[in-house]
């Protein structure tokens, strides 16, 4: 596997190293000792999919409030989506930034999105896949989230037309200002 370090401290980009022949290729998606060697948390305990039936989907900002706070390692596994990371982290020099990767079924890249960080993505294609992996349980009670529009963190998302949003992903507050 190929880690590149993003802009935001503890945030990276994993690229497969595709082993290749006549059949296809094989790739390793995970392996604890090489993100361990990056010093990257390696506990997962739980796998999700998220599908979406149509392009333009939004889904986001999401995070888990601590003790909770949730280490994701994200790929796209059918289609395409623009997947985007906020740093929430009060003693982080890149608070409030964010970075927006395209994530699809043919570049097979991950996003490793650190603790304190919300989460969203739009869909490019129809019926686009994700598949998280998590550092902790799900909780209800400790669900967070952030509004995708916020003025404060102006995300640039790419030109979809109409979004499909949640009422509950709509209605997340926007950030207070100082």
């Amino acid at each position: 596997m190929i880690f590149t370090e993003t802009d935001l401290q503890g945030a990276w980009i994993i690229d497969i190293e595709p082993h290749r022949d006549e059949r296809g290729y094989f790739a390793r998606v995970w392996c604890a000792r090489e993100f361990e060697e990056q010093g990257l948390k390696t506990d997962l305990v739980q796998c999700n999919i998220a599908y979406n039936h149509s392009k333009g989907i939004l889904r986001g900002m999401h995070y888990q409030q601590a003790p909770h706070a949730e280490v994701k390692l994200v790929r796209c596994t059918r289609g395409s989506v623009y997947d985007v990371i906020v740093d929430l982290r009060e003693d982080s020099p890149t608070r409030l930034k964010w970075i927006g990767v395209e994530l699809t079924e043919d570049n097979h890249r991950m996003l490793y999105v650190p603790e304190g960080f919300a989460h969203g993505y739009v869909t490019l294609q129809d019926n686009s896949e994700l598949f998280y992996q998590v550092s902790e349980f799900y909780t209800p009670g400790a669900e967070g989230g952030l509004r995708w529009n916020d003025p404060r963190i102006a995300i640039e998302w790419p030109e979809q037309g109409e979004l499909l949003i949640s009422e509950k992903d709509r209605s997340w507050p926007l950030l207070e200002t100082d």
